[in-house]
């Protein structure tokens, strides 16, 4: 008998306070898609896709070889791609988290993975199934993004929950 497989990605955990602020936010506006959960929040570093639970511990390995420092993330505009997907994203990303991204594709690449070979862009989503833009005023959301997880996306009757199986600490400096 095989082992299921794992839905596994590498992502920023959007802080508790600051998620229920962006869904607040997101609530309030008319949407035609379904919400992320407030929980679910997060900004994708690289996308794994099914793996073997026997490959977990190798993912954490090579995650915490990659050293960054902790920066500031400002999302700063709303987009909605053709496919329905509405979301937050940065107008200016930090050279810290698209370092962070490469040294991801590249360790991940060097063992053998394949993480989605789309070009990174950096977003928050808020909702999947959108056909339009909803109206109203764009806040800025900041945050100090100061870790990044591997997630495992669990299916249940209640909706998709993402898990944390591990969480490795960016380098805070004083200049943040």
């Amino acid at each position: 008998m095989t082992t299921p497989s794992l839905r596994l990605f590498f992502a920023l955990p959007c802080p508790l306070e600051l998620a229920r602020a962006i869904a607040d936010w997101r609530d309030a506006l008319e949407l035609d898609g379904k919400p992320v959960a407030a929980a679910n929040l997060h900004l994708t570093l690289a996308f794994l896709g099914s793996q073997p639970r026997g490959r977990v511990d190798e993912l954490k390995s090579l995650a915490s070889a990659c050293a960054t420092g902790a920066f500031a993330l400002r999302l700063d505009r709303l987009g909605c791609w053709r496919n329905g997907l509405l979301h937050l994203d940065a107008s200016h990303p930090p050279e810290a988290l698209l370092q962070l991204e490469r040294q991801l594709r590249q360790a991940l690449l060097g063992a053998g993975f394949e993480p989605e070979r789309r070009p990174f862009h950096a977003h928050l989503t808020l909702a999947r199934r959108c056909t339009r833009m909803p109206a109203g005023v764009i806040p800025t959301f900041d945050w100090l993004a100061d870790r990044f997880s591997l997630f495992v996306s669990e299916n249940s009757p209640k909706g998709t929950h993402y898990r944390t199986l591990a969480d490795w600490p960016l380098r805070v400096s004083d200049t943040i």
